[in-house]
């Protein structure tokens, strides 16, 4: 007979598992929308790697943004199932409408925002981790992806041709191949805790076992072996519509600054994944740098002007806001009901 507590366990956990598939779908554009849009990958050949290299890089690197995630915006005492369960509804809602949509949106500030709901309705809100370090953070690097990708823009970039021949053509498709699966294993390092981290406290709080970093990460370990296969699905499901829009609908991009956009965007999410454990928006770093390429080469007005960013601005307040209002709505629901 399977245990009360487990079973308790199991709608978080479905949670977790359809808040992953939303985040594929999301964070497959950033991965390989440059890929795609220069032809140089099948739209049906990416689910499968990008799933293969999130699992990794969460693995390997996503230890930090998970303990922050799951311990430094919400007391560890307060996770307990109704909570947990609150918040990754929030987030999976507000990211299935960009999906919709078909904007490749943050998770991790969908995130955040779905974690400051609670926080201060029960009047713990940790406003110096979000004031002084992650809202800096999400300001500060998608500037330095587009100042780094304009300048790559105007200088090595300038010419770029669309069609290679030769040895050429394979070397760029494999840099861009190598590049795009960097990216993967980057949005594994940060995004994967969205789900994981939250997880894992509710999973230690509900077992009463002490909140050491040691028993946090292996317990983060065993969350990601369940939620990290589910980026690829969420790829397969949601993935078209954000690749289209990303990938071809701003700018056409030849191999050379696929590639770049690919290297800029990863590095710099992996630097705020180890470095600081701050959760970080790879989308927004992906757009900030073929925002820097495409006005470089074609003109402020030309790209600005373009539709599907105006549509990204939109969405990108929009989602969290209403990631945060579900949040606290339903906290507020469930106190009402003696759930806390």
């Amino acid at each position: 007979m399977i245990s009360p507590l487990f079973s308790q366990l199991l709608l978080p956990f479905i949670l977790a598992m359809f808040l992953a598939m939303n985040m594929g779908g999301s964070g497959t554009a950033p991965a390989f929308s440059a890929a795609y849009g220069s032809n140089v990958l099948k739209r049906g050949a990416i689910p499968g790697l990008f799933g293969i290299m999130v699992f990794l890089g969460a693995i390997i690197a996503g230890k930090g943004v998970a303990i922050t995630l799951g311990k430094g915006l919400i007391p560890f005492h307060l996770m307990n199932i109704p909570l947990t369960s609150t918040i990754l509804f929030s987030i999976s809602i507000s990211l299935l409408f960009a999906n919709i949509l078909g904007v490749p949106q943050s998770t991790s500030q969908s995130t955040v925002f779905a974690l400051i709901g609670p926080s201060i309705y029960f009047h713990v809100f940790n406003s110096k981790l979000l004031f002084t370090e992650i809202i800096p953070t999400w300001f500060i690097l998608p500037l330095i992806a587009f100042v780094i990708a304009f300048i790559a823009g105007k200088t090595f970039l300038k010419n770029e041709k669309k069609i290679y021949t030769g040895n050429k053509t394979k070397i760029l498709k494999a840099i861009v191949i190598f590049t795009s699966l960097y990216v993967a294993f980057a949005i594994g390092s940060n995004n994967v805790a969205n789900a994981s981290g939250p997880i894992s406290s509710m999973v230690l709080n509900e077992l009463g076992i002490v909140t050491e970093n040691s028993n946090f990460i292996l317990i983060m370990i065993l969350s990601t072996l369940v939620v990290a296969p589910n980026f690829g699905i969420g790829s397969s499901l949601f993935g078209r519509r954000v690749l289209e829009s990303t990938g071809k609908e701003i700018i056409d991009l030849g191999p050379k600054s696929a590639a770049t956009i690919s290297i800029i965007t990863a590095s710099l999410l992996l630097l705020a994944s180890i470095i600081k454990g701050i959760p970080s928006s790879l989308v927004q770093l992906n757009t900030a740098a073929i925002l820097g390429i495409g006005i470089a080469r074609f003109g402020r007005r030309k790209i600005l002007r373009n539709s599907t960013v105006k549509k990204f601005w939109f969405i990108w307040i929009v989602a969290p806001l209403f990631a945060f209002t579900l949040s606290i709505f339903l906290t507020w629901m469930l106190d009402l009901c003696g759930c806390f």
